[in-house]
């Protein structure tokens, strides 16, 4: 799918497809959304499924280094190409078709809109928003809310380029 056509409010719950035997990614935010299903459902056997689903997300968060929490509200369609040390403050909300790449850390609660893609080694520092169709680049340090369509680059973070909506 080209990144034109990429929606920041219809989730593509294809992006989460697991695709091999291994592939953290999908299979840790699919430990994170069967997880909350299951607690929605409630009862023996939503706690049951719970318990396993806590022990996946565990397997997951350490074969992949990363920490995000059972109970953040992330939208779907979230691309975690090299999910390796990805650290997410459990206050932050994602919307949906971001991306993030490997050792990017959300700290404090950041509210990250629809399709933002984010570079590896980011680091944002919250609270912030970043708005729809946003990128950060790699390694940028984020302080200030980031506007749609921005891409901000840099530390601490400027805007570099800003495109227009289709």
């Amino acid at each position: 799918m080209s990144d034109d056509v990429v929606s920041a409010t219809d989730p593509d719950w294809s992006r989460e497809n697991v695709r091999s035997f291994w592939d953290p990614g999908p299979k840790l935010l699919r430990a994170i959304r069967r997880y909350q299903v299951a607690q929605t459902r409630g009862g023996l056997i939503g706690k049951l499924a719970s318990k396993y689903w806590v022990l996946m997300h565990r397997f997951w968060s350490v074969m992949t280094q990363c920490e995000i929490h059972l109970h953040m509200p992330i939208a779907g369609g979230l691309r975690l190409p090299h999910p390796t040390g990805i650290v997410i403050h459990p206050e932050s909300s994602i919307g949906p078709n971001s991306m993030i790449f490997q050792q990017v850390t959300l700290a404090g609660p950041c509210k990250i809109g629809g399709h933002v893609d984010i570079g590896a080694g980011a680091k944002i520092i919250g609270p912030v928003t970043i708005g729809d169709h946003a990128v950060i680049g790699a390694n940028a340090v984020v302080t200030k809310d980031v506007n749609a369509y921005e891409t901000v680059a840099g530390i601490p973070a400027k805007v570099i380029s800003t495109r227009q909506p289709d």
